[in-house]
């Protein structure tokens, strides 16, 4: 995995002034190679080094994008390792149709974000490798995480229990949420878990059904992204100053109409990254029984099915919406995927009654310590000193 002090190499295959346009203005993060037609592309790819993505017009002259990849993927990439965008015009349900049977990594309709289109390049990377585990001949030499036999079937054990002694009080609650507020009692989300396998994600509805849709205009509300405005604003002051300070021994990224030193453009990739985790206080989105719930961590239980389903542990890092896992692709966040995900964990229970707010930084740091358990040898101690701690945590004061 690479840094984010090295620049991303793309290669955009079409003539769209706008997906330049958008590319160009990355400067100091993307090296853009950029050929008109699949016949060049094919070209340069037989003399230069392989692309971390190729993002490529539908439109072409000669062979169309979807050809293309075809080609590429038979002539240049047989392990499906590079990510492959496709841009159209219009996201037709026969062109996606016919992208997903092919392989394409993912279709984007224009006008595109390059920002968004390389992160999104940068968690297809990580997330094709993983992929890529799965099949026998590619697993020999590379160490995945596996439930070890005792905690898997503590965790078999434990939430059929819990189910089976709380479905009364969960009985109660689902008739409740269905009084107060219209809409399925349940909330189903795409997660991502060990290894950057997504599952359907279970919990109880304690949010008003259009909750994702206010997402957008709640943003400013957002504690994590409030916690760093001060910060990001003595970093674009120094970015704007870049060229009067004193530089002797500092690391210097060259773009094509600025320069930046390498420390503070880390700094201020590192913020964005953090933004990723999305909190925020008396959220308003959240109904009446919704706050019981979560103040009890009610609204948890139905992830016990999860759980035996072997989608999670009991104990075990959180999984993350597809939208932050996303944003979460340098080495020091990666780690977090290299272990169970759980109902419960080391965040959860220092983060409850805390009198100041977890930062990202102290999440993370968490989450990696329980990598490193799990992938040693399996505590069975460590775990059950963790739901123990969780038991009292859910009645503190702090929401987490």
């Amino acid at each position: 995995m690479e840094t984010v002090s090295r620049q991303m190499k793309i290669m955009y295959i079409g003539s769209d002034d706008t997906v330049l346009e958008s590319f160009r203005g990355q400067n100091v993060r993307v090296n853009l190679v950029h050929l008109n037609n699949p016949l060049q592309a094919s070209e340069w790819l037989e003399e230069n080094i392989m692309v971390d993505g190729i993002v490529s017009d539908l439109e072409l002259p000669g062979r169309n994008g979807l050809d293309f990849h075809n080609v590429f993927v038979e002539k240049f990439d047989a392990e499906k390792a590079v990510p492959y965008i496709l841009l159209v015009n219009e996201k037709r349900p026969e062109i996606i149709k016919t992208a997903i049977k092919q392989g394409v990594s993912d279709v984007y309709a224009k006008p595109i974000n390059a920002e968004t289109l390389m992160n999104r390049i940068n968690f297809l990377k990580v997330l094709q490798v993983h992929m890529r585990f799965n099949k026998p001949e590619k697993s020999k030499n590379i160490k995945v995480y596996t439930t070890p036999f005792f905690k898997r079937s503590f965790d078999i054990v434990f939430a059929s229990l819990a189910l089976l002694c709380l479905s009364p009080l969960l009985i109660v609650f689902l008739i409740a949420i269905r009084l107060e507020s219209k809409g399925k009692v349940y909330y189903i989300s795409k997660r991502v878990g060990t290894g950057y396998r997504i599952f359907n994600f279970l919990k109880l509805r304690s949010m008003y059904p259009d909750a994702d849709k206010r997402l957008k205009e709640l943003e400013h509300l957002n504690q994590y992204q409030s916690e760093e405005q001060e910060e990001e604003g003595k970093i674009a002051a120094e970015l704007e100053n870049i060229e009067s300070k004193d530089l002797d021994g500092a690391t210097i990224l060259f773009g094509d109409e600025e320069q930046v030193e390498e420390t503070t453009h880390i700094q201020k990739r590192k913020q964005k990254q953090d933004k990723a985790f999305v909190k925020f206080e008396n959220d308003p989105r959240i109904t009446k029984v919704g706050h019981i719930i979560r103040k009890l961590s009610i609204d948890e239980l139905p992830q016990l099915i999860n759980v035996i389903k072997g989608d999670m542990s009991i104990v075990g890092n959180r999984p993350l919406p597809l939208y932050e896992a996303e944003m979460l692709t340098t080495d020091e966040w990666t780690d977090r995927f290299n272990g169970p995900a759980g109902i419960t964990g080391l965040w959860q229970v220092e983060a409850r009654g805390k009198s100041s707010k977890m930062s990202p930084e102290e999440r993370k740091g968490l989450d990696n310590t329980y990598v490193e358990i799990a992938n040693s040898k399996y505590s069975f101690w460590k775990d059950i000193w963790i739901i123990l701690r969780t038991i009292p945590a859910v009645f503190q004061k702090e929401n987490v």
